[in-house]
């Protein structure tokens, strides 16, 4: 799937998502009357590697990553624990090792794994039918967020 289509059915299915980019990634933020200056993250696309994340190695060419943000109690569910944050420029470290350069499946985010972040490389069509409960659920955390900020 290309992320033109993933932005599109999610705005379509979550209202009060908007476009935006932070840190040079594009991303997808709750922020429906504009009061904020980003809004609440819901999912963002990295396109190339960083000085502090480069653990999926997007520089081989016609890769992005999705990143999402859900509960912590979903995040246990998957994948058995939260991991501990890792220091600069390291990936978080797991019961189960995953290679964070694999193709089309769900795993913890590399980086943000310890804030119960989820990330795919390339999903296919299948894997973001997948994804979508999973959004579901990071959209109902960035709409309570949201309604918690003092606007």
């Amino acid at each position: 799937m290309k992320i033109n289509d993933i932005i599109q059915i999610t705005q379509k299915n979550h209202p009060g998502l908007l476009k935006n980019t932070n840190w040079g990634e594009l991303g997808l933020f709750y922020n429906p009357e504009e009061k904020l200056k980003i809004g609440i993250y819901l999912m963002t696309f990295k396109e190339k590697d960083g000085e502090h994340d480069s653990a999926s190695k997007l520089d081989r060419g016609g890769l992005y990553r999705l990143n999402l943000g859900i509960s912590k109690e979903t995040f246990i569910k998957i994948f058995g624990t939260i991991p501990k944050r890792p220091r600069a420029g390291e990936v978080i470290t797991m019961d189960i090792e995953f290679d964070f350069t694999k193709i089309d499946t769900i795993m913890p985010h590399p980086v943000y794994g310890w804030m119960s972040w989820i990330s795919v490389i390339n999903p296919s069509q299948k894997t973001f039918e997948m994804l979508k409960p999973l959004i579901a659920e990071g959209y109902k955390l960035a709409v309570e967020k949201y309604k918690r900020k003092k606007l």
